[in-house]
């Protein structure tokens, strides 16, 4: 058996063997000293010329990317805002004056406090984004030291495991050069995730006691298919892992080859599938996979990653970009959805001792309304060149809904006033995340032009449970019973006020739930841009009356193993000549 096997969570997917190596970072020590008063400025100069060097470094590594590599060009663009933020050079910059800290006891103090801040953030994708700001720390704190940015290192089809890399250590990467990586930081919205997808290759990260396991190993196994790091693996492990690699990778290619076809079960029972997005640089992917339009775009990436709230022409300009790459499919755009206990501008909202019940998603847009105004601005000006559609997160009940929407009506007239062309007649829609929205769903029906169900926050408000936190992890399910019969009641409230309901987040990326999905009469899923191949590829060859047969015996289960086991024989039973089918399929959350 192999020395260590280890679980992560996959944000690229395939399997990669090969040679490994482990990567450790060296942090610059920090050192803590007093400066002398007549010393003061010259160690704020000091520090202004490291942060200088540092952005120029940035600016180095972009420049000489080519043109293929856009995804990390983009991200180094976000980075090397950070670092020519005023705020944090300045902020730096007072300790330096007031404090007398050397520049790089001041620079730590900023990182730290900013980090206290973003990891109590409600949005695990906000949370993710520290990781940002501390590699320009990093980079500045190397200049601080006087020592250049350290290299990649050079691997032909190795694999590289590490607490975490940065844009600027794949910046030189390429598919031959990489197999895969495997970090022990790092989420599912993590830009090692979005570099990884965009090189096409495997990776998984949030990898448990990596450091402390990989640092000796020769070998290792990627597995992003189940989530496993399999380090120094017996030759027959290997054997198993290569035929799975050559069957996978037939089975991409297969169904990466049929993507353009429509999801139709073969009972004449049509499902769109829509992808997710954070930006724009996963547009590229959405054209190749197969995706009938944008379910969700998560706005919250134009605030996060710049330095200042951005103004409403720069909204105008991105959402632009993406309502036109769009083309003629529908792009929804959620409205910003993050908690009140982020810095927002120059204004922080008071803490809260549970953000993910305070002041976030719709209630945070209310709150702050110029920022939800410029933004609601911002979509309808560029509403006006495709097909768009808004989307409000985190409604709890009507009251809350017809105030947003009065704000909404407010603008329309406030942009007809101004003489500037906009989509009056943009579809608008809400999220469902609420029991509380779940049982008022006939309502709201009324209210809007359709519904999209978010089950990541479904699932954790309908059980109580955390979904980050590792101790209650286990309650967090996606097919428990309630969630299963909270999702049908809401499909069925839809359909009978005549509007469409999409469903996204881990329940509707989990493929094997789309038996259920199918068999509810759900009008859409939406999912990452990797998943919609093999989406599509399962829909077109089930029966929706036998999806709907399933379904029938689902809703009287009594948990969510039941159900889990349940969807799983349903594809067993649907392709038994084929059993290595379901060896190219995530072994996700079932249970």
């Amino acid at each position: 058996m192999a020395r260590a096997i280890l679980r992560g969570i996959t944000v690229s997917v395939g399997i990669a063997i090969g040679p490994c190596l482990f990567l450790k970072r060296r942090r610059q020590s920090i050192r803590h000293a007093l400066v002398p008063k007549d010393r003061v400025q010259e160690e704020s100069e000091r520090l202004a010329r490291a942060i200088e060097e540092a952005a120029a470094g940035f600016e180095r590594v972009r420049s000489g990317l080519p043109p293929e590599l856009k995804i990390q060009r983009d991200i180094l663009t976000s980075q090397l805002m950070i670092c020519q933020d005023r705020k944090l050079g300045s902020e730096a910059a007072r300790r330096i004056r007031e404090h007398r800290m050397n520049a790089e006891w001041a620079l730590e103090e900023c990182v730290t406090q900013i980090a206290d801040t973003f990891s109590r953030l409600s949005s695990p994708y906000i949370r993710e984004r520290i990781e940002d700001v501390r590699l320009v720390a990093d980079r500045i704190q190397t200049r601080l030291a006087g020592a250049a940015d350290a290299l990649f290192p050079k691997m032909e089809n190795g694999i590289i495991l590490a607490t975490d890399l940065t844009p600027a250590d794949v910046a030189g990467l390429s598919k031959g050069n990489i197999a895969a990586f495997a970090l022990e930081q790092g989420g599912p919205t993590s830009h090692s995730g979005i570099l990884a997808r965009g090189l096409l290759i495997p990776a998984l990260v949030g990898v448990l006691n990596l450091g402390e396991k990989a640092s000796q190993a020769s070998t290792a196994i990627v597995d992003g298919l189940s989530g496993r790091l399999i380090l120094d693996p017996e030759p027959a492990e290997i054997a198993e892992y290569q035929a799975m690699r050559e069957r996978f990778a037939e089975y991409e290619k297969k169904v990466r080859k049929d993507a353009a076809l429509p999801a139709e079960t073969e009972d004449g029972e049509r499902i769109s599938v829509l992808a997710n997005l954070e930006n724009m640089v996963e547009h590229p992917d959405i054209a190749s996979c197969g995706a009938e339009g944008v379910g969700l775009v998560r706005t919250e990436f134009a605030y996060i990653s710049k330095p200042a709230l951005p103004e409403e022409e720069d909204l105008y300009q991105e959402y632009l970009g993406m309502v036109r790459a769009a083309g003629r499919h529908k792009i929804v755009f959620r409205t910003f959805d993050a908690g009140g206990d982020k810095v927002i501008g120059s204004r922080k909202a008071p803490p809260e001792a549970n953000p993910a019940l305070g002041l976030r998603g719709i209630r945070f847009s209310l709150h702050y309304q110029d920022i939800f105004r410029t933004q609601l601005r911002a979509i309808l000006r560029a509403g006006v060149s495709g097909n768009a559609a808004l989307l409000f997160p985190m409604i709890s009940g009507q009251d809350e809904l017809k105030l947003a929407k009065s704000v909404l009506n407010e603008v329309k007239q406030e942009l007809d006033a101004e003489k500037i062309p906009h989509a009056r007649d943009i579809p608008l829609g809400i999220m469902l995340e609420l029991p509380s929205t779940v049982l008022i769903s006939d309502i709201l029906a009324c209210e809007v032009d359709f519904f999209s169900v978010g089950t990541n926050d479904l699932i954790q408000y309908s059980l109580g449970a955390d979904r980050d936190n590792p101790q209650v992890a286990y309650l967090t399910r996606t097919l428990h019973p309630a969630v299963v019969r909270s999702i049908k009641l809401v499909v069925d409230n839809a359909h009978s006020a005549g509007i469409p309901v999409c469903v996204c987040g881990e329940l509707a990326a989990d493929l094997y739930n789309l038996p259920l999905l199918v068999g509810m009469r759900v009008d859409e899923i939406s999912l990452a841009p990797q998943s919609i191949p093999t989406a599509k590829h399962l829909i077109r060859q089930m029966r929706a009356s036998d999806c709907r047969e399933l379904l029938r015996e689902a809703l009287s289960a009594p948990s969510g193993q039941t159900i889990g086991n349940m969807a799983r024989l349903a594809l067993y039973n649907r392709f038994p000549e084929d059993s290595d089918f379901f060896t190219c399929l995530p072994d996700t959350d079932i249970a």
